[in-house]
This record gives C-alpha cells, structure tokens and sequence, in this order.
C-alpha cells in the first residue's frame, strides 16, 4: 500500500502528457467520418450529408492521383536510402580521425542543420541554388557546366529534396552510428591487426558487422515511413512547374483542403495514407523484432 502511495507523484507526471496526447491525438480521430461526408463547415459533422466511399472514389479518379502517390514513394524510398547511407559512411570516417578536437568540431557542424527549421532553410535553398547568381551554379560554371534550374526542373526537382534533406539530417543519423562504434570490442581489432588486417580489413569485417544490427534496426523501421515525403520540406520548395514530379500526398492534401476547401476528399486522401502508413508501421515493427531484437515493451 506505501508503495502505491509513493507512486502517485509519477502518475501525477505522467497526467499532463496524457492528457496531451488525449486531446490532440484520440479525440480528433472522430474527424474520420469527414471522409464518408460532403462536409461543409457550416452544418458541422453531425449535419453533414453522408456520401459514404464516394470521397474514395473521386480520389482514385483524379488525373494526377497515380503521379503523386509515385512521387510520394519514389522521393521517400531516395531519402531512406541516403540517410541511410550517407551517416554510416560519415560515421566510419568520423571514427578513422584521431584528433578528438577535429571530430568533435565536424560532428557540430553537420549537426546544426538539424534544428534549422525548413522555412529557413527553404529561404536558404532558394538564394544557393539560384539558377542566376547561386553559390551552387557559380561552382558548376567554373567547369563549363551550364546553370541547372534545381527547383524549378521537374527532372531535378525530386533529387534536389533527397540532397537537401540529406544536408539536413545526416549529422543528427550519424551520433547513433557512432555511438554503436563505441560499443565494438576493441579486442576484435587487436586480434584482427595481430592476423595483419590493415584498416580498410578491419572496417569490412570487424567494424561493418558490429554496425549490423543497428543497421537493420534502423532500416525496418523506416520502413513507416514510405508515405512520408517531408511535407515542410516540399511545400517550401515545389512550384507549379515541378507538380509533376514533386507533388506528395501531403501537399496534394493540402492544396484539396487548405485550397480548395474540399474537407471531405482531402480528408479521404489523408486517411487512404494513414491506414498505409499504420500497416508499414506494424510490419516494420514485426520485422525489428525478428531480424534486430527490437521490443517496445
């Protein structure tokens, strides 16, 4: 019973949160039945006419609904891959730097993207990548390259959202494969150097299967994340000369709802993404249980 009592405190704790998540994520979940409506603001959800799938159909019967589900995938399947990629190689260099104070200066300074929000960096990304006067064309020029249209080239478009992300968030991927370096035995170089494996031996066998089963954790569980093209990033970025090769499900949404007003199909759009989403999710958590040893509870 004292013990119960002494609990109390932490449940207490615990009350805003959950009340947080309560009212901002379960409830809202009634705004479902949007999907099922030709809702209009003014008469409410209750008072709505009930269209049932109809809102599902219109979505499968736009023009551009098989363009923008393609995008959705194409760009989020680059990024996975590249942020995948791009912090383990960062990490196994970061580890072959012997001086402590070059490291720890590299890992700052890949690392502050990561709390730039993207409507500042969407400023950034314009004025670099300027077809005009950018740092980024200007380089380009100096080998006879002539200027690349990054963000209004429906060709380059989707490669330039997966390099800008990438830019921005593999400092923060890279401290996790770093830290699972620490985690090696260093007895396995040891006796690796004692068998004469030079550097380049001991990354391929010593240093690339310590890093495994974080590697496969990390990639079934992006694996959630197919759906989710990056919303902020694309919005800042995409005009309508690129729609058709960088529209999303989000911003498609967007545009339905925000734009549009058309509350019930945006909301069907958004829903046909969470059911897939959710069952991502749940694979991805099955396949980290049985290939990485990963548990939630």
């Amino acid at each position: 019973m004292r013990k119960k009592w002494q609990e109390i405190p932490l449940h207490v704790m615990l009350l805003p949160g959950v009340l947080l998540t309560l009212i901002f994520s379960y409830i809202p979940i009634a705004g479902i039945a949007i999907a099922f409506q030709k809702f209009q603001p003014a008469k409410g959800i209750f008072h709505s006419k009930w269209v049932g799938w109809d809102n599902f159909q219109y979505m499968l019967d736009m023009p551009n609904f098989a363009s923008v589900l393609w995008n959705t995938v194409f760009i989020a399947v680059m990024k996975i891959v590249a942020g995948l990629v791009i912090p383990i190689v960062v990490a196994l260099l970061l580890n072959e730097v012997a001086g402590a104070w070059f490291k720890r200066t590299v890992q700052t300074i890949i690392y502050f993207p990561h709390f730039l929000s993207w409507v500042i960096l969407g400023g950034i990304m314009i004025d670099v990548l300027s077809p005009a006067n950018g740092i980024v064309n200007q380089f380009l020029g100096l080998f006879g390259i002539e200027p690349i249209f990054f963000l209004g080239n429906e060709n380059w478009f989707p490669f330039t959202l997966v390099a800008t992300d990438t830019w921005k968030h593999f400092g923060y991927s890279t401290i996790i494969y770093l830290a699972a370096l620490t985690g090696i035995d260093q007895h396995l170089y040891e006796a690796a150097t004692v068998d004469g494996a030079g550097r380049w031996k001991q990354t391929l066998y010593v240093t690339l299967p310590g890093l495994l089963p974080i590697i496969t954790l990390m990639t079934v569980l992006s694996l959630g994340n197919v759906l989710n093209a990056g919303f902020e990033q694309v919005f800042n970025l995409y005009s309508p000369m690129v729609y058709s090769t960088g529209d999303i499900i989000d911003t498609l949404v967007y545009r339905i709802g925000m734009v549009e007003s058309q509350y019930g199909v945006a909301t069907a759009v958004g829903l046909f993404k969470s059911v897939i989403s959710f069952g991502l999710i749940v694979l991805s958590n099955r396949l980290a249980s049985r290939y990485a040893g990963y548990r939630v509870f």
